[in-house]
């Protein structure tokens, strides 16, 4: 057998055993990983895959968790959705919780433990009555960082986002570094489980108020993912949340959920269970028009589709002038959002970068589960510089839009300037395989220019750039 067929083989292994999917790029140090782990065992590498394949191995399969995991985290991470866990969905669940008095969460793939102490301490301020029990579990397939997160000290860059306020309540100074409080490690466990197993007693029905699974089904199969998404959403009790990571989605309409945006970002309601405070009706599916609807008798002025075809006609000419002169034309009432994202592409394209951000600002404040307005002002920001906040924008169109393939391109492009070629590669990946069915307005808006097959040039010369290593 081949060494490229001995990797081959690896991947389906560790897909099979551990749920996990590997991109090609990721097979050079794959490689190097089964040669070692082959010599360490004394076997050829086909005996060693042989091995792997043909029994239960344990002690194996944690060594390979162990050198193949991505551990990097700190508490409070993207802390705009453990703001809106705190005032938007605990609340809500303490309430419906109220005769029992107790919130359990769950903290899937939770590496050294920041996550699962962050939702604790997030619990406790919400419901700082110690007659309220705090109940956090945190999973994760990796025994070396569970047992660092058993520990409960840490260094402070893993605190480098948390309050002064909130470290001096509940870390104490130790040895250089922090350890979690008393008072918050004894509301947290940790339990080792495989999620490509069914993980008895982590998924009782109803079970929890809150999951946090984030940033962890882009390195699953797909089967591995969805069935750990139903899982997760049969263990959330009716009106329980599901909080992802940026670089997942659920698609276009997750069973049992409802999607949910407040303090800037995206999570999912479990459906049933009391209703949320602030509810959001209507919601459009990602990849629908997520257009406001007017009310009533409303006109809903729009550019003619003569006008506005023109239009696009001359952004794909690079004549930006003259297609702004065309749709100055005059007309009743406000622009529709189509209409106002062209205008401003345009304004971008035309160098008049403050008036676009301004526009796509607006669009995205009306109706913020707009993926094409996310996606404009990720553009306008980045050219302005912004770089840090255009990847947020780029990330909330790819999450509102699972099919959108230009802002994961943006994505992998930006990851690769900043040298994390492992999160590059997954996003160009990804992007590579939604160009061939991306929607050719969008690339006549979003393309810079360039067309589906200049797109998909760049995106594959971009991903074979990747130097990724475990």
């Amino acid at each position: 057998m081949s060494d490229s067929a001995h990797v081959a083989r690896f991947r389906e292994l560790l897909a099979r055993l551990l749920g996990w999917t590997f991109a090609d790029n990721d097979a050079p140090p794959l490689a190097g990983l089964l040669r070692d782990r082959a010599d360490d065992h004394g076997m050829s590498v086909g005996a060693y895959l042989a091995r792997l394949a043909s029994r239960p191995w344990e002690a194996e399969l944690s060594v390979l968790v162990e050198r193949l995991s991505i551990t990097e985290t700190y508490f409070f991470r993207h802390g705009e959705q453990f703001t809106a866990l705190r005032e938007d969905a605990l609340p809500e669940r303490a309430d419906a919780r109220s005769s029992q008095r107790i919130l359990r969460m769950l903290s899937v793939a939770c590496s050294s433990g920041e996550e699962a102490y962050s939702l604790a301490i997030s619990g406790r301020q919400v419901r700082s009555d110690p007659d309220w029990i705090i109940d956090v579990t945190g999973i994760d397939a990796n025994p070396a960082v569970l047992r660092k997160a058993d520990a409960a000290w840490y260094s402070a860059w893993s605190l480098r986002e948390t309050p002064d306020a909130v470290r001096r309540r509940w870390f104490c100074p130790d040895d250089g570094g922090f350890r979690v409080v008393d008072e918050i490690r004894r509301l947290v466990r940790f339990r080792r489980v495989n999620v490509a197993e069914s993980g008895d007693g982590v998924w009782n029905h109803g079970q929890y108020d809150v999951i946090f699974c984030r940033n962890l089904l882009m390195y699953l199969t797909p089967a591995v993912t969805s069935a750990l998404v139903e899982r997760m959403t049969n263990a959330l009790a009716p009106g329980g949340y599901l909080f992802l990571g940026h670089t997942d989605s659920l698609g276009r309409d997750p069973a049992g959920l409802e999607l949910r945006h407040t303090h800037r970002t995206f999570y999912y309601r479990r459906a049933g269970g009391p209703p949320p405070a602030q509810r959001i009706s209507s919601l459009p599916a990602p990849g629908e028009s997520s257009a406001v609807a007017p009310e009533p008798g409303t006109p809903a002025p729009r550019m003619d589709d003569d006008i506005y075809e023109r239009s696009l006609d001359l952004l794909r000419q690079e004549r930006f002038s003259a297609a702004l002169e065309l749709i100055a034309v005059p007309r009743t009432g406000m622009p529709g959002a189509r209409d106002q994202l062209l205008h401003g592409v345009l304004l971008a394209q035309s160098g008049r970068l403050s008036e676009a951000i301004e526009l796509a600002r607006r669009l995205s404040e009306e109706n913020g589960l707009n993926a094409d307005a996310h996606q404009l002002l990720g553009l306008c920001l980045e050219d302005g510089s912004a770089v840090a906040e255009a990847i947020g924008q780029y990330r909330l169109a790819a999450y509102l839009d699972p099919g959108f393939a230009l802002p994961r391109m943006r994505l992998g492009q930006l990851a690769r300037r900043q040298g994390d070629d492992r999160v590059a590669a997954g996003e160009l990946e990804r992007a590579l395989e939604l160009l061939a069915r991306e929607d050719d307005e969008r690339i006549t808006l979003f393309g810079g220019g360039f067309g589906r097959l200049a797109l998909t040039v760049v995106c594959r010369s971009e991903l074979d750039a990747c130097a990724v290593r475990p």
